[in-house]
C-alpha cells in the first residue's frame, strides 16, 4: 500500500517554502491555466510575495518533530503498518518524501510486487487532491519502469467508517457531558476550490453548479452520476450525514469553504462566515475541518488561529477547533476498514479510473 497526503516544506526557511510552492503551484491540477500564464502568475507574481508570509505561517503552527501533517502523516504510516501483513509505504505529493521516492524504496525491498493499493489520504475527490495523486503515482511508475498493477482507493466522503470516525473524534469537543450542545453553531469548514474544477469534473456537462428540478432542489440533491467527481456535493453529504449522526438540528450547523485564490470559487467563504456570525446572535462557534484528516497549516493556522481572531474582533465569544482524526485509533481503525473492503473486491465506492481532467480539457 502506498499512504499519500498533500505534503509541506521540509522546514520553515523561505526558501524551503518557495521551493514547495512552486511545485504545489505549478502543479497543472491546481492551476490549470496554460503553462506559460501559470508560470508568469506563479513565478512572476506570487513567488515574489507570498513565500515569506507563508513561512512566517509555518512558523505558527511548527512543531519540534517537524511539520505537522508530515510528522502526523508518518504516526499514522507506522500504526497502520503494525497492524498489516501488507508492506505499507508513505509519500506527500509535493516535496519530500515524493511519491516516486517511496515506490522506488517499496519497490526495491518488495521486487516481486504484483499490486499497489493506492491510498490517497482525502475523503473527497477533486483534480486539486486525489487526481493529481493518482496521475503522478501513474507517471512515476512508468519512469521506474515498474508493472505494477494499480488500484486507487475510492473518495470515501460517505463512508460509515469515516462518519463514524469523525463522529467520534469530534463530540467530546461539542458536546456537554450532560449531551447538550456546548456552542450556538457548528461550522463544518471545507477547502475552497475553483468553481471551474466543479465544472470540469462533471462528466454530464450540464449538472453541477447549474441543476435545480421542480421541488427546489440544487443540483447537490439531486442524483447524477456526475456526483462521483463532485467535490461540493461530496462535501455537501459529508456534512449531512455527520450532523445527522452528531444529532444537530438543521439551524445548529452550516457549511462553509476556506483558502480561496483568486475569484471564482465556491462558497460560501469561512473567513466572511466568521465575521458575520456574531452579528447574527453566535456567539459561541465550533469549527470543523472534514476534508483534512490531518491538521496542517490550513485548520491550525488558518482556522484554529486566524479564525479564532476574525471570529472574536467581530464580537464573538467563545470559539473552539475541533481537531482532525489525525492518529485517533478510531480514525486507523477506519482507514483499516476502508483498505479491506478495497482489497476484497467488493469496492464501497464506484471504482472508475480517475480520468486526468487536464489533459482531457
Amino acid at each position: 500500500m502506498l499512504l499519500v497526503n498533500l505534503g509541506s516544506p521540509d522546514s520553515t526557511s523561505v526558501k524551503d517554502v518557495k521551493k514547495y510552492l512552486d511545485e504545489f503551484l505549478m502543479d497543472a491540477h491546481v492551476l490549470d491555466f496554460p503553462h506559460w500564464l501559470r508560470t508568469f502568475l506563479v513565478r512572476g507574481v506570487i513567488l515574489n510575495v507570498r513565500p515569506k508570509k507563508s513561512a512566517a505561517a509555518y512558523k505558527e503552527i511548527w512543531w519540534d518533530e517537524g511539520s505537522p501533517l508530515k510528522v502526523i502523516s508518518q504516526r499514522l504510516h507506522a500504526q497502520l503498518q503494525s497492524r498489516a501483513d501488507t508492506p505499507v509505504a508513505l509519500a506527500m505529493r509535493y516535496q519530500n518524501p515524493s511519491i516516486e521516492a517511496s515506490l522506488r524504496a517499496l519497490l526495491e525491498v518488495n521486487p516481486n510486487l504484483r499490486e499497489l493499493l493506492l491510498v490517497p489520504l482525502y475523503p473527497h475527490y477533486a483534480m486539486a487532491t486525489t487526481e493529481t495523486v493518482v496521475v503522478e503515482t501513474r507517471a512515476a511508475l512508468e519512469r521506474l519502469g515498474s508493472k505494477v498493477e494499480l488500484r486507487v482507493l475510492p473518495p470515501f466522503y460517505d463512508h460509515d467508517a469515516y462518519i463514524d470516525a469523525l463522529a467520534t473524534v469530534s463530540r467530546p469537543h461539542l458536546f456537554a457531558p450532560d449531551g447538550s450542545l456546548k456552542v450556538d453553531k457548528v461550522l463544518f469548514s471545507y477547502h475552497g476550490i475553483p468553481k471551474r474544477h466543479i465544472r470540469k469534473s462533471d462528466c454530464t456537462g450540464a449538472h453541477c453548479l447549474s441543476a435545480t428540478d421542480a421541488s427546489g432542489n440544487d443540483c447537490c440533491h439531486i442524483g447524477s452520476p456526475a456526483h462521483v467527481w463532485c467535490y461540493k456535493h461530496q462535501a455537501v453529504r459529508t456534512t449531512e450525514l455527520l450532523a445527522q449522526r452528531l444529532g444537530l438540528r438543521a439551524d445548529q450547523y452550516e457549511i462553509s469553504f476556506q483558502s480561496r485564490l483568486g475569484g471564482g470559487w465556491l462558497t460560501p467563504f469561512t473567513d466572511i462566515r466568521l465575521k458575520q456570525f456574531p452579528k447574527e446572535g453566535v456567539q459561541r462557534l465550533a469549527v470543523l475541518c472534514p476534508a483534512f484528516v490531518s491538521d496542517c497549516l490550513e485548520t491550525l493556522e488558518e482556522i484554529a488561529q486566524e479564525g479564532k481572531e476574525i471570529f472574536v474582533d467581530a464580537g464573538g465569544k467563545e470559539f473552539s477547533y475541533v481537531p482532525c482524526m489525525n492518529d485517533d485509533p478510531a480514525w486507523i481503525a477506519a482507514l483499516e476498514t476502508l483498505i479491506e473492503e478495497s482489497w476484497s473486491g467488493q469496492p464501497f465506492a464506484i471504482h472508475q479510473s480517475i480520468p486526468n481532467l487536464i489533459g482531457a480539457a
